[in-house]
C-alpha cells in the first residue's frame, strides 16, 4: 500500500489551461506564458525525450536562487508564528502527545500557479490549530520529482505555526521511476559530501519553506545505495537543522536497498529514522507494530510521536475504516501520531458544483467531527476527528491582532462592506489567523447554525454567520489568546443584523478555564449600538474599551441574545488594538515584464517598525486598478514583493492601464498607494 500508486493519479496533469481572466493565477491568453507557477525539478538528470504540453523539465543541480526568474513570487515571506496549547476544549482532547502530519496535494506537479488563480473552487485549508506538519505532495516521473510548494501555502500554515515540506519523490519502476534519480540525488562530490542536499537546503531557505519529506520508492537498489541515501538524510538533517529546517522520511526504502514498506519502526528502516527528525509509518500497520515502534523509538531516545501513522483518506475520507484505538487511544497514553494522506478529500469528493460553502461543511466534519463542536464531541462517532483526541493551538500572542474572517478564497471581494470585484478568487496568503475551535457554541437553548458565509463580507472574501432562533442566550467560543492588557486596550467588532433582533455582548476572559472542557470564565460587556453604518450596507463598528480589566485575555467570544425569533447576524471584523497604526506605503512599483494583456509587476517592500518607527507591519499587499472613471477594481493580493495579472484589456478610449498599489497592515488599515501606468 505504497504512496505512489496514489501519486501516479497526479501524473500527466500538465499545466493549468484557460482560467478566467481578470485576477491572479489566470494564464496569457497569447504569446509568452508570463504566469509564474510553483516550482519543480528533477534531481539532475532528465526523461528521454520530450515534456509535454506546459511542462518544464530542469534539474536541481543547476538551479541557484540568482537566476530563478520566478524566486520573487515563489518565496513565502511570512515567517513562522510561535503558538501555545491552551486548556483543551473537551475531556478526551491530549496537549503533549499524538500530532497530526497532513500530506497534501494542492494542485498539479505541473501549471500550478504560484499565487492563487481565479475561482474560488480550491482546498482552503483553514484547521491549522489541529496539524504540525504539512507536506506539499505530488510529483511524477513525467514532470518532475522534487516539489517546492507555493507561498501563499507556506505563508498560511506559518501564521498559524505550522512548518511546511517540500516534496521528493523518487517513483517505483511500474509509475516509470529510474533508478538513475536515486543515485543522482545521492551523488557525493571528491570531498565525501553530498552536493544535492546543500542544495534542497539552499532551495528552502529561498523559499521560505522548512524542509523536505523524502520519498525512496524506486526499486532495484542494494546495499551500497542504502548506505549513500542514508549519509545523504544525515547531511541533509544536519545542513538544515542550522537553516531551521526538518527532515521527515517515508518508510518504503530499507537499510538493504530494496524498497519494503514496513508499516512499523524496526531494524529495516530505524537507522532512516535516526537520521531524520521524523518518520511516516506505510499504511500497513497494526496494533501491535505501532506498539512496538513507539517502544523502539524510546529504546532509540527519541519520541514516539515522531512517529506518523499513516492514515490514508484520499478515496474515502470520514468513511474510511481506521482502527482508531491502535493510534489514538481513548483509555491510556496515545500510541502515536496521525499522518493523514490526502485529507483534500473533503473538497475532492464532492460533485463539480461544489460551493465554497459545501467544502467548508465537510472540511469541519472532518476535523471537528459528527458534532460540529469541538466542546461536545460525538463519542459514538465512527470518525474520530483530531479534535476528539489532540488538543488546538493558537498563535494570537500580541497586540495588535485583527482578523476579517477570511478563509483564502470567496466569490467576490469585499472592502468595507462593498464589493471591489466580481470575480471569484483563492490565495492562501491572504487567509486570516481563523478561530481554532469550529464551532464551539454554549447555550442552554436551541443551538444556532455558525459558518462561515461567502454570500457576503466586511473585507476579503467571507464572514462568519450565526443563524437560529436564539430562545436562549448563545455565546460562540471565537480565539483563545494570550494578549497582554494596556490602559488604552480596545476590542473593535464590526457586525450586522441581517434578519431579526439580537443583544450582543463581547466575552472576554482573562484567565483559563478550570479543567479540560470547561467554559472560560467570560466577563460579558454589552455593545453599545453605534450611531449608524461604519459603511457598506448596514455593517456597524463598535469599540468596547478593555483597560478596566487586569492582566492578560486568553479566551475571546461573543453573546447573542435574541427574543426567539429567527436571527441571522455577522461577524464581519474582530480587532484588539492599543492604538491604530498604519503601515508605510510601498515603494518602485512598476511592470517587469508584459505580454499582451498579461504584466509581472514588482515593488519594494513597505518598511516596517525595525526600520521606521512610526510604521505599523505590512501583512500584504493590494493591487488595484484604477478606472477612467475614477473607480477601483481589485486585481489581487499577495505577501511578495512582485505580483502577476492576467487577461486585461484596455478600457474604452484609454491608452494606459494605471495601477495602485497599497500596503495594508495587521489592522487592516492602508497605506498611501504607490502607482505606476502601462501603456497599451
Amino acid at each position: 500500500m505504497d504512496l505512489s500508486r496514489r501519486t501516479v493519479l497526479l501524473a500527466g496533469a500538465g499545466a493549468a489551461a484557460g482560467l478566467a481572466p481578470g485576477l491572479p493565477g489566470t494564464a496569457a491568453a497569447v504569446g509568452r506564458d508570463l504566469q509564474p507557477y510553483a516550482s519543480y525539478w528533477y534531481p539532475d538528470s532528465l526523461p528521454s525525450g520530450t515534456p509535454g504540453a506546459g511542462i518544464t523539465w530542469r534539474g536541481l543541480t543547476s538551479w541557484s536562487a540568482d537566476s530563478d526568474t520566478d524566486l520573487a513570487f515563489n518565496a513565502a515571506t511570512v515567517p513562522l508564528a510561535p503558538r501555545f496549547t491552551p486548556v483543551p476544549a473537551n475531556t478526551t482532547a491530549r496537549s503533549g502527545q499524538a500530532r497530526v502530519q497532513s500530506l497534501v496535494s494542492f494542485g498539479p506537479t505541473s501549471g500550478n500557479p504560484a499565487q492563487g488563480a481565479a475561482t474560488a473552487d480550491y482546498y482552503a485549508l483553514t484547521h491549522w490549530s489541529y496539524i504540525d506538519e504539512l507536506v506539499f505532495w505530488g510529483g511524477s516521473s513525467g514532470e518532475g520529482l522534487i516539489l517546492a510548494p507555493n507561498a501563499p501555502i507556506v505563508d498560511a500554515a506559518h501564521r498559524h505555526g505550522v512548518p511546511v515540506l517540500g516534496n521528493v519523490f523518487l517513483p517505483p519502476v511500474a509509475y516509470g521511476g529510474q533508478l538513475r534519480w536515486t543515485r543522482d540525488l545521492v551523488r557525493k562530490d571528491s570531498g565525501g559530501h553530498f552536493p544535492l542536499a546543500a542544495q534542497l537546503v539552499a532551495v528552502a531557505a529561498a523559499y521560505g519553506f522548512d524542509g523536505w519529506f523524502i520519498n525512496a520508492e524506486t526499486g532495484g537498489g542494494n546495499t551500497a545505495l542504502a548506505t549513500d541515501m542514508l549519509g545523504f538524510v544525515r547531511e541533509l538533517r544536519e545542513l538544515g537543522t542550522a537553516e531551521g529546517q526538518r527532515v521527515t522520511w517515508y518508510d518504503a526504502m530499507t537499510v538493504n536497498g530494496t524498497v519494503s514498506w514496513q508499516g512499523a519502526l524496526n531494524s529495516q528502516n530505524k537507522a532512516f529514522f535516526q537520521a531524520a527528525d521524523s518518520m511516516f509509518l506505510d499504511f500497513r500497520w497494526s496494533r501491535s507494530s505501532l506498539a512496538s515502534s513507539g517502544t523502539t523509538a524510546i529504546q532509540l531516545g527519541r519520541d514516539r510521536y515522531e512517529l506518523w501513522a499513516g492514515v490514508d483518506v484520499e478515496a474515502n475520507g470520514t468513511s474510511a475504516s481506521v482502527n482508531w484505538d491502535a493510534i489514538v487511544p481513548t483509555g491510556s497514553a496515545h500510541i502515536a501520531s496521525i499522518g493523514f494522506y490526502r485529507p483534500e478529500w473533503t473538497r475532492n469528493h464532492l460533485p463539480a458544483s461544489r460551493t465554497p460553502g459545501d467544502f467548508h461543511a465537510a472540511d469541519d466534519a472532518f476535523w471537528t467531527g459528527a458534532s460540529l463542536d469541538p466542546a461536545a464531541p460525538d463519542p459514538a462517532a465512527a470518525w474520530r476527528a483530531p479534535a476528539v483526541s489532540v488538543a488546538d493551538r493558537s498563535t494570537v500572542t500580541s497586540v495588535p491582532f485583527a482578523t476579517v474572517f477570511n478563509t483564502g478564497h470567496g466569490l467576490k471581494w469585499y472592502e468595507d462592506g462593498s464589493a471591489t470585484s466580481e470575480a471569484a478568487w483563492n490565495h492562501l496568503g491572504l487567509q486570516d489567523r481563523l478561530p481554532p475551535r469550529r464551532w464551539v457554541v454554549r447555550t442552554t437553548g436551541q443551538r444556532p447554525s455558525v459558518t462561515f458565509d461567502f454570500a457576503d463580507a466586511w473585507r476579503g472574501g467571507s464572514s462568519l454567520l450565526v443563524s437560529g432562533d436564539l430562545d436562549e442566550p448563545a455565546t460562540l467560543d471565537l480565539y483563545a489568546t494570550r494578549l497582554p492588557l494596556g490602559p488604552d486596550t480596545v476590542v473593535e467588532l464590526t457586525h450586522r443584523t441581517d434578519t431579526g433582533d439580537a443583544a450582543l455582548e463581547l466575552a472576554v476572559a482573562t484567565a483559563d478555564p478550570d479543567t479540560a472542557g470547561g467554559a472560560p470564565p467570560y466577563t460579558y460587556i454589552p455593545l453599545t449600538p453605534a450611531d449608524g453604518p461604519a459603511s457598506g450596507d448596514g455593517w456597524q463598528t463598535t469599540t468596547v474599551p478593555l483597560g478596566g480589566l487586569p492582566g492578560t485575555v486568553r479566551a475571546l467570544g461573543v453573546r447573542l441574545t435574541g427574543a426567539g425569533a429567527p436571527v441571522r447576524w455577522r461577524l464581519g471584523a474582530l480587532a484588539v488594538r492599543d492604538a491604530v497604526v498604519t503601515p508605510a506605503a510601498p515603494t518602485g512599483l512598476r511592470v517587469t515584464d508584459a505580454e499582451g494583456g498579461s504584466l509581472r509587476l514588482a515593488w519594494q517592500a513597505a518598511p516596517g517598525p525595525a526600520d521606521d518607527a512610526t510604521a505599523g507591519a505590512t501583512r500584504h499587499y493590494e493591487l488595484y486598478r484604477i478606472l477612467p472613471d475614477g473607480s477601483r477594481r481589485f486585481l489581487g493580493g499577495t505577501c511578495q514583493s512582485a505580483f502577476y495579472v492576467g487577461g486585461l484589456t484596455p478600457e474604452q478610449g484609454e491608452t494606459a492601464a494605471l495601477f495602485e498599489l497599497r500596503s495594508v497592515g495587521e489592522l487592516f488599515t492602508v497605506s498611501t498607494p504607490a502607482t505606476t501606468t502601462h501603456t497599451w
